[in-house]
């Protein structure tokens, strides 16, 4: 059975202004069906391999619960972010979820990457075969000027080009 937040209470109670509980976002984990095949598309985008290793089943198992999970990883860099990528690959099919590049589901749908010069990024995918869901739309409210992607087992990238700096 799953568990997790219920809702109960405001997630601002939650935070105490003096004393942030919460350093960074560290890493992204992503499950994918051939390691190779998606370090390989995230080099495309400048990520660099860091730490890799083969997983202890045990460890997985206390970890998630997951009787005999073997798997391995790497972890992704990226020389403008302290935001990680794991690239994580089971031993075992893990079963893909059909419509998890579908924008309308449920659950973390896209990981989003800003780019300085969307242009030159389309030219670069495309020419290591790329395709992309649609040409560059821009976001009246903004200018910002974007586009989606599939990535390695179909999952759903953006590309995003910021007329200037923005924040929250």
């Amino acid at each position: 059975m799953m568990t997790g937040w219920t809702g109960a209470g405001s997630p601002r109670s939650y935070f105490i202004e003096d004393d942030p509980m919460i350093a960074r976002i560290d890493h992204l984990n992503i499950v994918v069906s051939d390691l190779e095949r998606a370090r390989a598309f995230f080099a495309l985008l400048d990520f660099a391999d860091g730490l890799g290793a083969e997983l202890d089943p045990a460890f997985l198992e206390r970890l998630t619960g997951i009787a005999g999970a073997r798997g391995r990883f790497v972890t992704l860099c990226h020389p403008s972010s302290q935001t990680t990528i794991e690239l994580l690959q089971f031993a075992a099919d893990s079963g893909a979820d059909p419509q998890i590049g579908r924008a309308d589901r449920i659950g973390l749908r896209h990981l989003a990457f800003a780019v300085t010069d969307i242009d030159a990024m389309i030219a670069r995918l495309r020419a290591a075969g790329v395709e992309f869901l649609s040409p560059i739309q821009t976001w009246e409210k903004t200018g910002k000027r974007l586009v989606y992607l599939y990535g390695p087992d179909g999952i759903l990238l953006e590309l995003a080009e910021y007329p200037s700096e923005q924040s929250c």
